[in-house]
Order: C-alpha cells, then structure tokens, then sequence
C-alpha cells in the first residue's frame, strides 16, 4: 500500500473491548499496563535540525538570495517532475525536517516550523521531528491546511518564498489565491534555499535507459504518438509538455533506474504535431536506445539536454499561435515560461489515461508477473511459518530473505517499493521501513505484516498479507475478519462504467464502521506496468479525487483495507485487481457494467479469521480464491523445486468449512 497520497481521518468515537475511546490514535489497551505500552513503543531517532534552521532563516533575509526578506519559506516533498519517490538529491523536505516520509510540506517562518503530513505519518513524523518542529495533522477537521495557516498567522504584507520548479501549478494556484485575499504575496525563489545549506547534497543519477520490446508493450512509439495528436487537435493543442517521469518512460517505451524502484529516467518531452523531442542526460542515451526510436517513431525526433527544456519553452512562448498543453501537475516554473494563459491549457496528460488502461499485451504481462511473485511470497511466508520461533529472524532479514525469493523469478528486475516488514507496533505505522536502528525479530506471539512487491520486465505487483505464528486474541481475530470482509465485498462488486472511484471505498470500510473502527489512508491505487507501483489518475478514497477520470476496463487497482492499533499491531490485507467487463441479464441505458478479478494469488491467514462472522458467500468467495491460488501456483513451485512452500500452499488454500 505505501503511499497513497490520500487519507481518512482517525473517527472521534471507537470502541474497542466494548468500551468507548476517543481517537483511533489514543486507543487504550485494557489488557495491558501503560509500562507495558511504553516499551512496544517503536522508536525512531529524531534528527537535530537547530543549526539548520538558523541557518535557513539568515538565508531568508540574505539580499545575495533574496531580494528583500521573506516571512517564511515552503519546503514541499515533490522534485521537479512530481515524482511520488524520489532520489536522494531531492529529498530537501526529508533533509530540512527530519521527516523522511513520502509525503509531507514544511512550512519554516522566522520563529515557527511546521509539517503537514496525513494520517499515515503522524505515528512517524512525530518521532522523527526534534522539538523544533510542530506536527500538523493533515485532515484532522481542527486543524487548518498550509493555505488557511498562513493567511491568518503572517501578517498583511508578508512574503512566501517557494521554490517554483518544487511546487505544481494546481496547488500553486490555490495557494496564490489565498494569499493575495490576505494580503501576502508569493515570491519566487531564483535558488532553492536547500541547497545553499545542504553541503554533502547526493549528485542526481544518471544511470543507462534500456528499450523495452513491442512483445512487452505491445504498443509502438508511433501508435502512441498517433492517439496523442488526436487528443491534441480536440483540444487545439500545439505542443504537449510532458514532465511526469512514468509518462516519458511509457510513450517512449524505455526504462531507467534512476529513482530507487521506480523504472524511470530524469527527462521532459515535448510532444508537437510531427515530432517529438526528448531532454536528458545524453550520457544515458545509448546507440540502442536511437535504434528503438528510430524503428518505433518512423519518424524524426531530437533528443536535446535535460538542462535545455527553459530555451525550448522559451521559444514556444515566442509562437503566435498554437496551445501548449501542460498537466496540472506541472511545476509552476514549466506552466509559467508560457505567460499568456489564454495559450496554456492545464489538464491530465492524454498518456496519462493511456497507461492506465493497459492493453492486452500489458495486461497478459501483469498477470503474469503477480503468478511469479506469489510464488516468491508463498516460498518467504512458508519458511517464516517453518523457522519462526526456532531461528533468529528479523524484520531486515526476513524482508532480505523475500527478495532471495523473487530473485528466483524469471525477469525479477527489483523491489517495487522498500519492503514493509513490520512486527507488532511497528506494524501501527502504516508506511514503517525497517531500519538497523529499529529492526526486531519476528517472533511467535506478535502480528507481521508484510507489505512488498517487485519490478519485473513484465509487470509490477504489491501485496499484503498479516501473519500470525501463535494464538491471536478475539480482538485481533475480530478486526482481521472486519477487514477482510470488507476486502472480499468490494473485490465482488459489480458497478456501472467510469463510475468514480470514492463511491466504492465505502464497500471496503462498512463492516469495520460497524465496530467504530476505521484506517487512516486510501483502500486503492493504481498500479503500472513495469512502471511506478502508485500510478495514476485512479485512487480509491473515501473523499473525492479530482482528476479521477471513472473507472474502465484494463485498469488496474488495489484493494487495500486495514485496521491499525496503535502501540500493538497492524493488520492489512492487499491484492491487485483488473477492472474487467461485467456480465449483467440487463444494461441500463447502455452505459456498461463492471467488475474486478483478482491478479494476486496469495493465500490469506485462515488463523486470524473468526468464521462465524462471514457469510455463506463470504465464504464461497474466499474458498474459490483459494482454489485458484492453489490451481495456479501449485505447478510453479513444483518447477522452481520448493515442496515446502508447496505444502504450505496446499494447507493454507483448505476449504474454510463452519
């Protein structure tokens, strides 16, 4: 699950044990004393940021930086593509704060620092932040958003400095409206104050790009090029200005490692009427990469320097004629080299959408790829159920031993994000990363989640699954039902075509609302093929989502809902579905219905379930999964010659009977 860059609030009111709480991140353990609490307490170090920040505030009234003094300054999580990970060179939130989490803004003025963040780093965040720093709780209704803080806390007159190449045109647009109504201004900022105080700042990667064949893709260069100049003429577009990394990589058909598990490259593209040019480090572009261009194009191209996108804008900006096409998402500096609106259209990529829906070709691959990677899960969660309690293992380790296990794979190429391997407390923190100085044994009596998935040359996954090694507690064995009741609901449902996706969270959370229990983060993401593991413009939220353009057939999506005790345990259940066509005795108004199918093929922990709570199709639902696991993945282990995780296939997909 990772991150999701959405939330839900923690509820008010829950009850646990019978008993009213107040806060989901407050719950009471009644069975255990609050020594007890303390020491299952996660610990993580916080890192001292004093120095730092005097030394970002006299950079705010520098004249070498700036040209008056500015009031406060806004450190976002993004790089200048927008990236949802991104490379050590750009982490100056995580570098500023502390804070390394996925997402988060750093509001820093002369007295104060703050950071918003959303519920799935409150836990993290407030233990990685020195006193410092104040943690705002993103969507905790009494807390006011980075926009409403500012306007009422500066006072009128006040300057906001902000990197422009760091902040989208979206959120820029919102935020400049709010402040010019306060009487506060936005400044642009010439260097990013980061860097001037940064001195051991990364070098950005400039690893090889490789081509990917049509029999992975399934679509050409030209194919693609072709159905983009459609959308543009509809909409009178010139130019389309491409700086979403995943969206580079998917038209050119090319991958990269220059992001830590992310198949992608530092480039922009422009996308005109005939042609097409590519900015990046020309050191990355090999004599194969021309050739695969050249034989997907059929046509002319130009590949300039990354650096070189400012010039070329500023030529397009010179043509009297002609819309240029930017996502939303676009950085402020990229949107505003074009400074009249009326030639700048703002709106999702028409690549965007295309690599949503995946094609046969990527599809076939997909699934594939979740095949190969439960059989790696199978052969990891078989040798914890044989060694856990007689061996040392611990969440490093065992996260170590895993990716052994996918290496086995044909085409593994690495981890689709950095393995969520969690023991008991640290299993509350929805997006906890092992580290040397938190690692602990995975032992008999705690919770494990693991959250993980893997980049293979034919598709990428991301799967949970909760185990338990001893006897879980009726509360436990409770809430794991809860969850995966709501889990099956929803990956049963049929629904009309392009519905939004918000109006089917509620599935996933009902029967956990039931109790008064909830989790704080979104319940699907999209999914790439061989590309980013989050991919966009389909998330399921309980809020909803903008951009989100309906769900159709060939997307796919998670399905991903936990329950989370804070100091105690964390549960969460993910499998990967494609949105399939629905097969209805009726079609009102001809507009189509859907459904989900299944790609992952993991079986899920029969323990932690408290049968009586399902119903009879409930369990003809979790049974025919099972049997297909079995079906599917049985064979594969025999080839890749592991009869114990064989076995523990066989037994874990039994029948549930009452």
């Amino acid at each position: 699950m990772k991150n999701i860059t959405y939330l839900y609030p923690y509820l008010s009111n829950c009850t646990h044990n019978g008993k009213l709480l107040i806060g989901l991140s407050s719950l009471s353990v009644p069975h255990l004393k609050l020594s007890q609490v303390a020491r299952r307490k996660p610990k993580m170090q916080a890192k001292p940021t004093t120095n730092l920040l005097k030394q970002l505030r006299a950079l705010m009234k520098d004249p070498q930086y700036v040209s008056e003094p500015i009031n406060a300054y806004i450190v976002p999580s993004e790089d200048a593509h927008f990236s949802e990970y991104i490379a050590p060179c750009d982490e100056y939130r995580a570098f500023i704060s502390g804070f390394n989490g996925s997402w988060g803004t750093a509001l820093i003025t002369e007295k104060e620092a703050l950071l918003w963040t959303d519920g799935r780093y409150y836990q993290q965040a407030s233990m990685q932040m020195d006193s410092n720093w104040m943690l705002m709780k993103e969507g905790v209704p009494e807390i006011p958003n980075l926009s409403e803080w500012l306007a009422k806390n500066l006072p009128p007159g006040s300057k906001v400095g902000l990197d422009p190449r760091r902040y989208d045109f979206n959120h820029y647009s919102a935020l400049n409206t709010c402040l010019e109504n306060a009487d506060k201004k936005i400044v642009f900022m010439n260097k990013n104050l980061i860097e001037v105080i940064w001195k051991d700042r990364p070098f950005r990667p400039e690893n090889p790009v490789t081509p990917l064949p049509y029999e992975t893709t399934g679509s050409t260069v030209k194919d693609k090029f072709l159905l983009v100049n459609e959308q543009m003429k509809e909409k009178n577009a010139k130019h389309l200005v491409v700086s979403a990394l995943d969206e580079v990589a998917y038209f050119l058909n090319l991958r990269g490692s220059d992001i830590e598990y992310n198949p992608v490259f530092f480039a922009y593209l422009i996308i005109s009427t005939d042609t097409f040019t590519l900015f990046i480090n020309q050191k990355q572009i090999s004599d194969n990469v021309t050739k695969h261009l050249s034989s997907e194009f059929e046509g002319q191209y130009v590949i300039k320097d990354y650096e070189e996108i400012d010039n070329h804008l500023n030529a397009l900006a010179n043509e009297k004629d002609g819309l240029v096409w930017f996502a939303g998402s676009s950085n402020v500096a990229l949107v505003t080299s074009i400074p009249k609106k009326n030639r700048v259209i703002t709106d999702f990529t028409p690549i965007c959408m295309m690599k949503a829906i995946k094609n046969p070709v990527e599809s076939r691959g997909m699934r594939n790829a979740h095949i190969k990677d439960a059989a790696a899960l199978c052969c990891y969660f078989a040798w914890l159920d044989k060694n856990v309690g007689k061996m040392k293992i611990t969440e490093i380790s065992g996260a170590t031993k895993l990716r052994e296990f996918r290496k086995m794979q044909k085409d593994f190429v690495g981890d689709s994000f950095a393995t969520i391997s969690s023991v008991g407390a640290h299993g509350a923190i929805i997006h906890y990363q092992p580290q040397p100085s938190t690692d602990v044994e995975i032992v008999v009596d705690q919770m494990y989640l693991c959250d993980s998935g893997g980049q293979y040359r034919d598709g990428t996954t991301d799967v949970t699954r909760t185990l338990y090694f001893g006897i879980p507690t009726k509360f436990q064995k409770d809430c794991y039902t809860r969850v995966l009741k709501g889990q099956l609901k929803l990956g049963r449902l049929i629904f009309p075509r392009k519905l939004l996706c918000n109006h089917l969270d509620s599935f996933a959370r009902q029967f956990l609302w039931q109790s008064g229990l909830d989790y704080a983060h979104g319940t699907g993401h999209g999914v790439g093929a061989f590309l980013n593991v989050h991919e966009g413009p389909i998330r399921m939220s309980w809020r909803p989502i903008p951009a989100d353009p309906g769900l159709e057939a060939g997307m796919f999506i998670s399905n991903e809902p936990g329950y989370y005790q804070e100091g105690e345990f964390g549960m969460r259940i993910e499998d990967i579905m494609e949105v399939v066509n629905a097969q209805t005795p009726h079609n009102f108004s001809d507009r189509g219905f859907l459904t989900f199918e299944t790609v992952t093929l993991v079986p899920k922990m029969k323990k932690l379930i408290e049968v009586d709570m399902l119903t009879d199709e409930d369990i003809e639902c979790l049974n025919r999964y099972h049997a297909t696991c079995r079906k599917v993945i049985a064979s594969l282990l025999d080839e890749l010659a592991q009869p114990e995780a064989k076995a523990w296939l066989i037994r874990e997909t039994e029948p549930l009977r009452r």
